[in-house]
């Protein structure tokens, strides 16, 4: 005999997909309002933007007034994946490479765009190690 789902059972399901999408809006809404926040103080200097996923983390040197990506690194790059990972020792590693990245850039101030994460753990990690490679922000 096939059992039903009850209705209480499918609202609490529901329920659940409702709440992702919203933590999603929000996340969207705070990473957008930090940038605008960015672009009224930043005085032309190019942004420094992290984004942290469940396994990985990015960064990137963005010139906002040209629209051009100067310099990137994540933990996908090739010497990086082999130490796979997405802790705080990495977030380590990808600092000092986009703070070498942006070196041979030509790159020494820049804003950091902490892309609506909370200043804290791994985003923290890959700011204090950026701000050591040599970076000023």
């Amino acid at each position: 005999m096939l059992v039903n789902i009850s209705s209480a059972r499918k609202a609490r399901r529901s329920n659940g997909c409702i709440k992702m999408a919203q933590n999603k809006n929000l996340l969207k809404r705070r990473s957008m309002r930090t940038r605008a926040h960015l672009r009224r103080k930043s005085g032309g200097r190019p942004r420094l933007s992290v984004h942290r996923s469940l396994k990985n983390i990015y960064a990137q040197i963005i010139d906002d007034s040209k629209g051009v990506t100067l310099a990137a690194a994540s933990t996908l790059d090739e010497n990086l994946k082999k130490d796979a990972g997405c802790n705080r020792e990495a977030a380590e590693k990808v600092g000092k490479m986009i703070a070498e990245r942006a070196k041979a850039a030509g790159v020494t101030q820049v804003v950091f765009d902490r892309g609506g994460y909370i200043y804290h753990g791994r985003v923290k990690a890959l700011a204090d190690a950026a701000r050591a490679g040599g970076l000023d922000f």
